[in-house]
């Protein structure tokens, strides 16, 4: 755990003071503090990139891609990854008490990408760390990557962001709203201070969870999946209970999702998801952002991606072109949706693998103990 006392700066005007952000590192910090990545998680993940989550017990989120022997391989790197502040994994957020001893609930301060990247930045500096060696990330991760090279570019080598967008559409946010719509006309959320009658608005956040995860699957993938499969039985019910397979699944969701996720926290991600919209930093033009920027950068889609399509991913590439950054840009052939980033998908894993030791080449990490 890291607390800076000095607090942070929000983008809404607040002062978040003391400011606390919880971290996983794995690997060996080279002698000159070259070799550093920052993985940013999504908008429920958390900072166990790499090892078991101790509240449910299972093994690292994004294991496939970090470990050792992996893309991004700990054995070579030293690897960082925080909890988000808004969270719910121990970094400052709504659940967090305020220094009046009571938890934030609605009174935390509302949330932007920027702020969770400044307040990355804070623990980048603890750390001793001048420049990162890369910054890696997928959905809300890869807008954090994004906004890691736009506000600091000297501090950013190389850049990964994958099935992400440099502002949130309106579909998405309109998701987002039918979510906290949800959690929000739960009776037991209590205008978000729910904490204090020691209950939790689990219904409305199952809910907003499974509305949420039908936006990273594809059709396809649903249907090869589930299909029209009935959920242990012959015939229909003629009822509302779990006929079908896809519901009894998304009910699994929904009620898994709620052990490990503050419904507060739900809210504050979603929204600073929503606001994030990076060239209005800019005058309004993305490539701006990123004009001559010496940040390497890998983005990656996926062709079965309606959440954040191709035609999002590449929005970016076009500015970065027109910037004229080192860009290279990969669709990914995949029917598994937005999720694919997290799944068994060897083309992306061979592509992060590739891009990330030539870049370490590049540097000269190779020779660096």
């Amino acid at each position: 755990m890291f607390e800076a006392q000095d607090g942070l700066g929000m983008a809404g005007g607040a002062q978040l003071s003391p400011l606390q952000i919880a971290y996983e590192t794995y690997g060996t910090l080279n002698a000159d503090k070259s070799n550093a990545i920052l993985i940013c998680h999504a908008l429920t993940g958390d900072q166990y990139v790499a090892s078991e989550n101790p509240v449910t017990g299972k093994r690292g989120w994004w294991e496939t891609m970090v470990g050792s022997g992996c893309p991004i391989d700990t054995d070579r790197y030293f690897v960082i990854c925080s909890n988000v502040i808004g969270g719910c994994m121990g970094s400052s957020g709504p659940a967090n008490k305020n220094p009046e001893g009571n938890p934030y609930g609605l009174n935390f301060p509302v949330v932007t990408i920027k702020d969770m990247v400044n307040a990355q930045a804070k623990l980048v500096d603890h750390l001793g760390i001048d420049v990162l060696f890369a910054v890696v990330g997928g959905s809300m991760g890869g807008m954090q990557v994004l906004q890691w090279a736009a506000t600091y570019p000297q501090r950013v080598f190389a850049a990964v962001p994958i099935a992400t967008a440099a502002r949130h559409t309106s579909q998405n946010i309109a998701f987002h709203e039918v979510g906290r719509q949800a959690v929000m006309a739960d009776p037991d959320w209590h205008n978000g201070d729910y904490y204090g009658f020691d209950i939790r608005p689990t219904k409305g956040l199952a809910v907003a969870r499974m509305a949420a995860h039908i936006t990273y699957l594809s059709e396809g993938a649903l249907h090869r999946k589930f299909g029209r499969n009935l959920q242990e039985r012959d015939n229909i019910s003629f009822g509302f209970e779990a006929d079908f397979q896809i519901e009894s699944y998304l009910r699994h969701q929904g009620m898994s999702f709620v052990d490990r996720f503050d419904a507060n926290s739900y809210l504050y991600m979603t929204r600073a998801m929503d606001y994030f919209d990076l060239a209005s930093e800019f005058d309004g033009k993305l490539a701006n952002a990123f004009m001559k920027t010496e940040t390497r950068f890998c983005c990656l889609s996926f062709s079965s991606d309606w959440l954040f399509p191709t035609s999002e991913n590449r929005a970016i590439v076009h500015a970065l072109n027109a910037a004229g950054a080192n860009v290279s840009f990969l669709e990914v052939e995949t029917d598994k949706g937005h999720d694919a980033f997290l799944l068994e998908t060897p083309e992306l894993f061979d592509t992060v693998r590739g891009f990330i030791s030539a870049a370490a080449d590049e540097l000269g990490l190779a020779d660096k103990p």
